[in-house]
């Protein structure tokens, strides 16, 4: 059973950047692939981006590529989310998640942390 905890949410402004970190506890976290997703108010949890257990294999959604970078520290049982060029579009609770094999659906995943809010202003 893996505990994943979510930090690093907040406000700030569109155009700023922001580091969402996911420490995870009571598993082997090498052994997982990562993921974030994001809901924000009235609509669906979706995909943000993924890692594979090694940390060598990345992919995100469209909405994301090229301004969200997934990292993860095997050695500190962590993935970060680095945010940059945020929009308000953004604004949701981000949440990271653990799972087996590669996926973009939220059934890909089998565990969940909490969530963590980031608010974009204009």
């Amino acid at each position: 059973q893996v505990q994943l905890v979510e930090s690093g949410g907040g406000l700030v402004q569109a155009g700023d950047s922001l580091r969402l970190s996911c420490a995870a506890s009571g598993g082997t976290f090498s052994r997982y692939v990562m993921a974030w997703f994001r809901q924000a108010p009235g609509k669906e949890r979706e995909f943000v981006g993924d890692i594979s257990s090694t940390g060598s294999s990345t992919t995100y959604a469209d909405s994301v590529k090229g301004r969200f970078t997934i990292v993860r520290d095997n050695a500190k049982n962590t993935v970060y989310l680095q945010m940059n060029s945020l929009s308000t579009e953004d604004t949701a609770v981000y949440y990271c998640a653990a799972g087996w094999a590669i996926g973009r659906s939220r059934r890909a995943y089998d565990y969940w942390g909490q969530g963590t809010q980031v608010t974009v202003s204009s």
